[in-house]
């Protein structure tokens, strides 16, 4: 890296996304609708996104898309992608394959707008990492006491990273895996859409998994690098309403929110 590249690094930019409707939060509302801290989940990954120094943010929309959009109509560094179908993360991702067509060196990252706990220096430590080891694709990863409903980390017999396997596809054995992708992804945008185009579906949830393409990146001998850098306290999943209470709590303690101060 010479003088010029140290002085204006590359920029990076993210893809979240929020297209789905979360059947259990037993709501009319797009899922990353529902407000944390008195304001949609979504707003607080997107701010994640600025803070760790996303210059252009991509938000994959699908049900009820429009309410996603009005509420960031304000906002000029975001675009929209609409996922017609929902047939898995990496059918969503795919559907933001023209808008970086001409950026196919730069690095992305790609989350999940109902993950309201994620960190902006979660993802500067997921950058920094992806950066250094010239990976192509760069995963945070979490060890948690109970995994249930997470993909899990497969390692071989040195601890290299192997693979992801989500819950519903995993063995017994690897049920018991403690370490868990908490879907913090950061990715070189070339190689990120060259293989979501050899993602299958021939999984339990006949879904194209955007984590499909760590084990074919690592299949192709490419970089692929792991960091263990979400808090615990971090990974909890808001997949109804008792969760998203917890979740508000904790965001509204984290940031010195009072309920009075939305509720009004």
């Amino acid at each position: 890296m010479n003088a010029s590249e140290e002085q204006h690094p590359q920029p990076v930019d993210a893809i979240i996304l929020a297209a789905g409707k979360g059947t259990r939060m037993q709501s009319d509302l797009p899922k990353v609708m529902h407000e944390v801290g008195g304001r949609p989940m979504l707003h607080w990954v997107i701010d994640a996104c600025r803070a760790a120094g996303a210059a252009r943010i991509v938000v994959v929309v699908g049900f009820k898309g429009d309410l996603v959009r009005d509420s960031l109509s304000d906002a000029t560094d975001i675009e929209f992608v609409e996922q017609t179908e929902q047939l898995g993360t990496g059918h969503a991702v795919d559907q933001a394959r023209a808008a970086f067509a001409d950026r196919g060196g730069h690095d992305v990252f790609v989350l999940c707008g109902d993950g309201p706990l994620i960190r902006s220096e979660t993802l500067s430590t997921l950058l920094e990492t992806h950066r250094n080891a010239a990976a192509d694709a760069t995963l945070a990863t979490a060890q948690i006491e109970d995994p249930s409903g997470y993909g899990r980390i497969l390692r071989d017999a040195a601890g290299d990273f192997e693979r992801i396997v989500e819950q519903k596809d995993a063995t017994p054995g690897q049920l018991e895996i403690g370490e868990v992708n908490p879907s913090y992804y950061c990715f070189r945008t070339g190689p990120l859409f060259d293989r979501l185009a050899r993602t299958g579906n021939d999984n339990a949830n006949g879904e194209y998994y955007v984590t499909d393409v760590f084990g074919i990146a690592r299949q192709d001998g490419s970089g692929v690098a792991v960091v263990d850098a979400v808090p615990s306290e971090d990974v909890l999943s808001i997949n109804d309403q008792e969760q998203l209470a917890i979740v508000d709590g904790i965001i509204r303690a984290r940031h010195g929110i009072n309920s009075s101060e939305t509720d009004a």
